[in-house]
């Protein structure tokens, strides 16, 4: 069965028909030409297809587009405007891939980060869930976890994570 859905993808708006049982990850890569997000495990393990869904990070191929009909759906390609976004800039600063084939999600994953800790949102190794958590390796390391670099590239990224927390203080996604 097919069914017609309205995304905002990266900004611009697309309209597609797809099967109801196509993931989010499918329709984007192979019906609207968006390759940004990566499929990696298509099992939700490794987040190599995580964009920011409705502003907030999500696994893209655990995702029926048939769900998400109307939704705003920023890839990596989509967060730079004539300038790379602080995160990307971060991750070029320090390395913060290798093969780049995880960076989408990375990126994506970052930058989703750094809104729930703006936002206050505790995680689960947040010390004192009566104060906005502090932004500290330990804390970093738990939110990117859903990201595998099979690289190794997570002390750059970790270094990445933290200048642009610095230089987006005070700035949402």
């Amino acid at each position: 069965m097919d069914a017609e859905i309205t995304l905002t993808l990266d900004g611009e708006r697309r309209t597609v028909t797809v099967d109801t049982r196509t993931t989010l990850l499918d329709a984007m890569r192979e019906r609207l030409g968006v390759i940004s997000p990566k499929k990696g495990c298509d099992h939700g393990q490794c987040g190599a297809c995580t964009v920011l869904l409705d502003g907030r990070r999500h696994l893209t191929c655990l995702a029926l587009a048939v769900s998400y009909d109307g939704a705003e759906v920023v890839t990596a390609s989509g967060l730079a405007g004539d300038d790379l976004h602080p995160v990307q800039q971060a991750f070029l600063d320090h390395d913060g891939y290798q093969c780049g084939y995880c960076t989408p999600g990375q990126v994506c994953s970052a930058v989703g980060v750094l809104d729930e800790v703006r936002q206050g949102h505790p995680s689960h190794v947040t010390e004192d869930l009566d104060t906005d958590p502090e932004l500290t390796d330990d804390e970093v390391r738990e939110r990117m976890s859903g990201n595998l670099c099979r690289c190794g590239a997570y002390a750059g990224i970790l270094a990445a994570v933290h200048q642009a927390a610095q230089e987006t203080a005070g700035h949402s996604a």
